[in-house]
């Protein structure tokens, strides 16, 4: 009986402070219907809802969604799959390449890819780039330069080629939401 009475306690404490800060988090009243069945329809369409039917009619495999769920890291490692890679943590959100040369052996580049938030949006990429000129081989230059052109393209190809795979994800997930209407049964 005790552990039901903590439960309930539980429960509406965890209720109570959801309900404080008045909205829901990255909610947008503009991107939202106010009727509560077309938001129904809408969250079912993309994904997001939950019907219990769908549970049944899923095949017993396991459905892994590791990092290429995220859109943001797909389109950076897509962008720079010709350079190699020093190291890519998706749980600590960071890739950073091994120093590359295209044609000139006394120049190099590195870049390290920072993902500060899984949103598709600009501030959620930051991205450093290392030059490295040398004038013999033990003789070498590194420099930083972040807020140059190339880092502004780098960041501007990711998010394009992000909000593309996002725009696929989204399709992909769509399902036509057959609720019924008021008064109406199956």
């Amino acid at each position: 009986m005790k552990i039901l009475e903590h439960l309930t306690i539980f429960s509406f404490l965890i209720l109570f402070l959801n309900g404080c800060n008045g909205k829901l988090p990255g909610a947008d009243a503009r991107k939202y219907p106010p009727d509560p069945q077309l938001r129904v329809k809408k969250n079912i369409e993309e994904g997001r809802g939950f019907r219990l039917m769908d549970s049944f009619e899923k095949s017993k495999g396991t459905n892994y969604e590791f990092a290429s769920s995220n859109e943001l890291w797909r389109a950076s490692l897509d962008l720079i799959d010709f350079m190699p890679l020093t190291s890519a943590n998706y749980s600590g959100g960071v890739i950073i390449t091994d120093w590359y040369s295209d044609n000139n052996p006394q120049e190099y580049i590195k870049l390290t890819i920072r993902f500060l938030s899984n949103e598709v949006r600009s501030d959620a990429v930051d991205i450093k780039i290392f030059y490295k000129k040398c004038t013999s081989e033990n003789s070498c230059k590194i420099t930083e330069r972040s807020d140059g052109k190339l880092s502004k393209e780098l960041k501007k190809e990711i998010l394009k080629q992000a909000a593309i795979y996002s725009k696929q994800k989204k399709d992909k997930n769509f399902k036509p939401y057959r609720g019924f209407e008021f008064g109406e049964r199956d």
